[in-house]
């Protein structure tokens, strides 16, 4: 704001005596520190959410085997159309073409598949539920880097829950791909991992979804 400084002469009047005009900027302060304020907030809020995953080391001895999967402990996950999921269990080989199992459908509601991993993993959620329930009752005492290191360990030593095998059809989107990722961890399921889509699996997809393929079926091969 401009201010006029009033003098007083010896005869008593006053006399208004103009300055230079002055700015005060004590408003102007405040302005600043409300925006500074205000957008180191919104790019606290705004950091891209990361989700950590651990890939297995690639073998570097070509000549070693992979490790076998139990059929009995294994579950197909597809991620299908119009976010859709699709599943089955056990393994089916290429020689099966012309006798393929039904898919199961489901979804992500609350009656999805969650409660499917979750019967299927139910030992080992139940031990994990239980460690951290002890944890926050303070039963046991132990850093938060500690704690995730022992619900590991729980997950490396267990040998009965299902081994996922998740795979994505054609037409299945992102957001699939990040919500099957919080639905294994969400019901602590130890083993999973991402895996091509067979021929015949794309066939079994289409089959029950009632999708007319536009591509030719492929047969397998006999050598």
């Amino acid at each position: 704001m401009a201010e006029i400084i009033q003098e007083e002469k010896a005869g008593g009047k006053k006399k208004a005596k103009k300055h230079a005009p002055h700015i005060d900027m004590t408003p102007m302060v405040d302005l600043m520190c409300l925006l500074i304020t205000f957008f180191m907030l919104t790019t606290a809020f705004s950091k891209a959410k990361i989700m950590e995953i651990n890939l297995p080391e690639k073998l570097k001895d070509k000549t070693v085997e992979p490790p076998k999967i139990s059929a009995s402990r294994t579950l197909n996950i597809i991620l299908g159309p119009d976010n859709k999921l699709y599943w089955y269990p056990g393994t089916v080989k290429p020689e099966d073409y012309g006798n393929l199992p039904p898919l199961q459908e489901t979804d992500f509601s609350a009656n999805g598949i969650r409660p499917l991993l979750l019967e299927r993993n139910r030992s080992l959620f139940k031990k994990i539920d239980d460690f951290k329930n002890q944890v926050v009752s303070g039963k046991i005492i132990m850093a938060p880097d500690s704690v995730t290191k022992s619900i590991s360990k729980l997950k490396s030593d267990d040998d009965t829950g299902p081994i996922v095998l998740i795979k994505a059809y054609k037409k299945a989107t992102y957001g699939n791909f990040v919500d099957i990722l919080d639905e294994m961890n969400i019901c602590g399921i130890a083993r999973y991992t991402f895996v091509d889509i067979a021929f015949y699996e794309n066939t079994m997809v289409e089959h029950a979804a009632g999708i007319a393929s536009t591509a030719p079926a492929a047969t397998p091969s006999k050598k």
